[in-house]
């Protein structure tokens, strides 16, 4: 960029802890690609208007950069986790025939009819939680008791991991996505052990297979020969298992949250349940406190709505702001328990979309259909103003969500 000074800083954050950054409207209005300052001091691109963020999302061209990329880091200092940093260790592959073909193996594993043959078990995770948070008494930690146990739970369960190792996964995950909560020996310790801990657990489904996700890829691969290699088995285990846990775990808390700050917004699902799936997607779509958007690096020339974004830059896909972008969403402030269609961007677009979308939305789905039933009456038990947002991840997120009932 021939600019030196950014025309915004990131995070950007709202009046409160709900609230969407007021930039964002001025920023969609008159400055669409705007400069903007990472906390590492680097400069990128910040896209806001839904048609930009869609197409270079959906460019098959680009993906996340990695190391080598050049390309604007989020993290001072070299902090950040793997996620935030792009590893270029990790095995899977990123772009092209082979990112599709792996996509392809895992994503069958991932589908509607694998969602609902798994519902069962998720709701008897759900209602098993909702329940000891009760037997703890009131308030509670709606996040620690439910928010963050259950989709850990859950994605345990689908890789195979022993029930007693699930409580290891808070800080692991925690440091994947770090941008500046923790040291940069920290993260990379948390980075070593959850990469020993899966190469072990790989080495354990080899020897005594079971009927879990990494079973499955690893006999697959035994008889087609053209599988997944341990390596990409070890990374694919922890892309599912740090996607799966903190984006969801955050998400719990938001939604509810959000359906709590205004009690209209519960009482009108009370009434109707059968509004769940939309009210799911409609927080989705509202949540403005997402995370800092998806990076991409640009390795040449991009023509967006007639504005020529050199290759070598680096671009900040802001899904949150594109999700309230008045061109494409009536009223996008107001939150509509029943908009449907629902194109949100928050899973991403195109060839690199989230993978695990369908899980996402079916544990979603679980947790509210099981607190809408047993937990009638919740309520948040502090204003929706004092809630405090998390810092120093790369998502979004809650520290506490105190609830009563």
């Amino acid at each position: 960029m021939s600019r030196h000074d950014p025309d915004i800083r990131l995070p950007l954050t709202g009046d409160g802890p709900l609230d969407p950054p007021a930039e964002w409207q001025r920023l969609r209005e008159r400055c669409p690609m705007a400069t903007a300052e990472l906390p590492s001091g680097d400069k990128a691109t910040y896209l806001t208007r839904y048609d930009d963020v869609k197409s270079l999302l959906s460019d098959a061209r680009f993906s996340r950069p990695t190391a080598t990329d050049n390309a604007a880091r989020i993290a001072p200092d070299g902090a950040g986790g793997p996620a935030a940093n792009g590893d270029t260790s990790l095995a899977i592959p990123d772009r092209g025939e082979p990112h599709q073909r792996w996509r392809r193996q895992v994503g069958k594993y991932l589908t509607a009819k694998r969602m609902t043959a798994l519902r069962p078990g998720m709701v008897s995770i759900a209602e098993s939680l909702v329940e000891d948070m009760v037997e703890h008494g009131q308030p509670a930690d709606l996040k620690a008791a439910v928010g963050f146990p259950f989709p850990v739970y859950v994605i345990c369960d689908l890789l195979g991991v022993p029930a007693e190792d699930r409580d290891r996964f808070s800080y692991w995950s925690d440091a994947f996505l770090n941008v500046s909560r923790y040291t940069t020996d920290e993260t990379r310790a948390a980075h070593t052990e959850l990469n020993q801990y899966m190469a072990t657990l790989i080495a354990a489904k080899h020897t005594e297979p079971g009927e879990d996700l990494l079973s499955t890829l690893i006999a697959e691969s035994a008889e087609e020969g053209e599988g997944l290699s341990d390596d990409q088995l070890l990374h694919t285990g922890v892309a599912l298992l740090v996607a799966g846990h903190e984006t969801t775990a955050n998400m719990i808390g938001k939604m509810v949250s959000m359906l709590l700050a205004d009690r209209t917004r519960w009482e009108r699902l009370l009434a109707d349940p059968s509004l769940v799936r939309t009210a799911v997607d409609e927080a989705l779509r509202f949540d403005a406190n997402l995370g800092f958007g998806l990076r991409r690096y640009l390795g040449e020339d991009v023509d967006l709505d007639g504005r020529i974004l050199p290759g070598g830059t680096t671009v900040i896909c802001s899904m949150p702001a594109a999700n309230r972008d008045e061109r494409v969403f009536a009223d996008p402030d107001e939150m509509d328990l029943g908009r449907s269609p629902n194109p949100h961007l928050t899973f991403g677009a195109g060839p690199h979309s989230c993978l695990g979308q369908t899980l996402a939305r079916s544990e979603l789905q679980v947790v509210l259909d099981v607190l809408l039933r047993k937990l009638p009456t919740l309520h948040l038990a502090v204003p929706a103003q004092e809630l405090q947002r998390v810092e120093g991840l790369l998502v979004g997120g809650l520290r506490t969500v105190p609830v009563g009932w």
